[in-house]
């Protein structure tokens, strides 16, 4: 593992469009993301609060990337994706470790993650990382519902039932 260099640009581009492609998937709404699904790495390597970005090899290839975002004393993990044929090989949990120690270097006082709510498999990930304590909600109206995105209704949260 080693930080983000421009070289990596190609590589974690696919990456981000493999992460977009994902979140279409669990989501059923194949306009997430646009017409152009790696496109949103421009925004996130241009974000004035991104303090470090790694990148995960195997095989001389890149296969992992997470980013440190810092506001003051609290920090987020994003993105944190690995490719799903490396997935469950201790990638993500190095590249978690290393946002940790590194936050902790920096003196954050709290360090979150914000996986989507259909994520049942990274939220499970996040919470076996130590990641326990639930600190927001985001909770939205779909205003166009015609435009067909199917929600689930199995989650309740201080006995209110939310769909997601």
């Amino acid at each position: 593992m080693y930080k983000y260099r421009a070289a990596d640009y190609g590589a974690c581009r696919a990456l981000w469009a493999e992460l977009t492609e994902h979140h279409r998937l669990i989501y059923g709404d194949p306009s997430i993301g646009g017409d152009d699904p790696g496109a949103g790495i421009d925004e996130y390597l241009a974000n004035p609060a991104r303090q470090a970005t790694w990148v995960a090899e195997a095989d001389g290839a890149v296969v992992g990337l997470a980013g440190l975002i810092v506001r003051g004393k609290e920090a987020e993990i994003e993105p944190i994706v690995v490719s799903s044929a490396h997935r469950s090989r201790g990638v993500g949990r190095t590249l978690v470790r290393r946002a940790v120690e590194s936050a902790i270097n920096t003196g954050i006082r709290f360090l979150s993650v914000r996986p989507v709510a259909r994520n049942v498999e990274a939220i499970s990930f996040f919470a076996d990382c130590g990641f326990d304590i639930l600190g927001h909600v985001e909770l939205f109206q779909d205003l166009r519902p015609q435009e067909g995105r199917n929600w689930k209704s199995a989650i309740a949260l201080h006995g209110i039932r939310l769909r997601y």
